[in-house]
């Protein structure tokens, strides 16, 4: 196939959709596929360029794809308003890449949402060439603006609403990663048969059980004794991370017990500052790791923390779970009853289960832990990440998706139909 896949996130960003949509791309290329990517420079989740990248129009080529960079706007501070322009400007930054492309085709286009508006470029493509146009949706960005109070303009939600689903009814067919983004797709009017099941994955070769011996527990000075709880990710607003601030508080009778928080984004600074002020020497921020260590740093961990708000239920799914699931990792996560998260936990024994947004409830689940009661609520985590979560099967059901209906340009035959 010749595939143009175009995302704001791309390689070599460790985290979040820039890690997925570059792990896609390379397995295209590596399958004989010809691969171009329309994306920005790396800046995530630091909210700043990567060293030794520049923010300018730049070409290179990763893994066999071909990459075109373009400029965008990156604030030092994240609000709305500011996001809504950090968006638009890689937008109209990459219409000096898009242009050319009108005059080509291509099997099929793959737009990588959020951002959900980068569909626009692509559905002209559509309509000049009848290209199959995939759009990707990592998150359900316009309900998470308006459901955690990102966005709080009524008309500016409306028009994005609007806009959305306007969008999403004319592209060739939508994907997604879980049940229940699924199911709210299909509340903005989108087809069953038009909808893919495309799941985050691991990387077995990357991420992997690794003794307690062998993991990063050693060099980062810990002991056989002490008792690490780690949240490793994105330090976004749709986690609550300040739980975790409030959980270390209340736990400093616990001795030699650790909150070891990695990562970088948005909230990094504001989580610093309130662990200074309520002196939390229970508390310690690492930065990201690097790949070939994200193994070993996350065996390190007696107890994982996956936390999200109740606002965020079904409209993200958080990816930092498969990486605990294939480690064999005892992951302590925050998911109402009914949602999607909740009930392939409960279903699987992926973790110990706590009400969202519940100080009491997470902490009375962490002390449990500790008190080695709940050793049966992640038993089958190692086991559904080896057999549902394999990155080469998963890329390779989607991949023969889109071979068997690229060049059906007016029809689209879904698995979900």
């Amino acid at each position: 196939m010749k595939v143009l896949i175009y995302g704001i996130n791309f390689a070599p960003e460790l985290t979040g959709i820039g890690k997925y949509s570059g792990e896609m791309a390379a397995y295209f290329a590596a399958q004989g596929d010809e691969v171009e990517v329309i994306t920005a420079p790396p800046y995530y989740p630091h909210w700043k360029v990567k060293s030794g990248y520049v923010n300018a129009y730049r070409e290179e080529n990763i893994d066999g794809v071909r990459v075109l960079r373009s400029p965008l706007y990156v604030p030092e501070e994240v609000t709305g308003l500011r996001r809504i322009l950090h968006e638009m400007s890689f937008v109209l930054s990459s219409l000096r890449y898009w242009i050319p492309r009108y005059f080509r085709s291509y099997d099929a286009i793959i737009c990588v949402s959020p951002p959900f508006h980068l569909g626009f470029p692509a559905l002209l493509h559509q309509w000049l060439h009848g290209t199959p146009v995939i759009n990707h949706i990592q998150d359900l960005q316009v309900d998470a603006a308006r459901d955690l109070g990102i966005i709080r303009q009524n008309w500016l939600l409306r028009l994005l609403e609007r806009s959305e689903r306007w969008l999403l009814q004319r592209m060739t067919a939508v994907s997604t990663i879980s049940d229940g983004m699924q199911r709210k797709i299909l509340q903005k009017g989108i087809n069953t048969d038009k909808i893919i099941m495309f799941p985050n994955w691991v990387d077995g070769d990357l991420v992997y059980p690794v003794s307690r011996k062998d993991s990063a527990r050693e060099e980062w000075g810990f002991g056989d004794n002490d008792r690490l709880v780690l949240y490793a990710g994105n330090l976004g607003e749709k986690q609550g991370l300040e739980n975790i601030l409030q959980l270390a508080d209340r736990m400093r009778d616990v001795p030699d017990l650790t909150f070891l928080i990695i990562g970088e984004g948005g909230a990094k600074s504001r989580l610093m500052a309130e662990a200074e002020r309520l002196e939390l020497t229970n508390v310690i921020f690492k930065p990201l790791q690097p790949l070939d260590r994200l193994a070993a740093s996350l065996a390190a961990a007696d107890v994982h923390l996956v936390l999200q708000k109740k606002a965020a239920a079904d409209l993200v799914m958080p990816s930092k779970l498969t990486n605990i699931l294939a480690v064999g990792g005892h992951a302590l996560i925050t998911a109402e009853a009914g949602t999607t998260l909740h009930d392939l936990v409960k279903a699987h024994h992926l973790g110990t289960l706590v009400a969202p947004e519940d100080i009491d409830a997470l902490e009375q689940g962490l002390r449990k832990i500790l008190a080695g009661e709940c050793e049966t609520n992640y038993r089958g985590a190692r086991t559904f990440a080896a057999e549902q979560l394999d990155k080469r099967n998963i890329l390779f059901g989607f991949r023969q998706i889109l071979t068997q209906n690229t060049k059906q340009h007016n029809t689209w035959n879904s698995p979900l139909s």
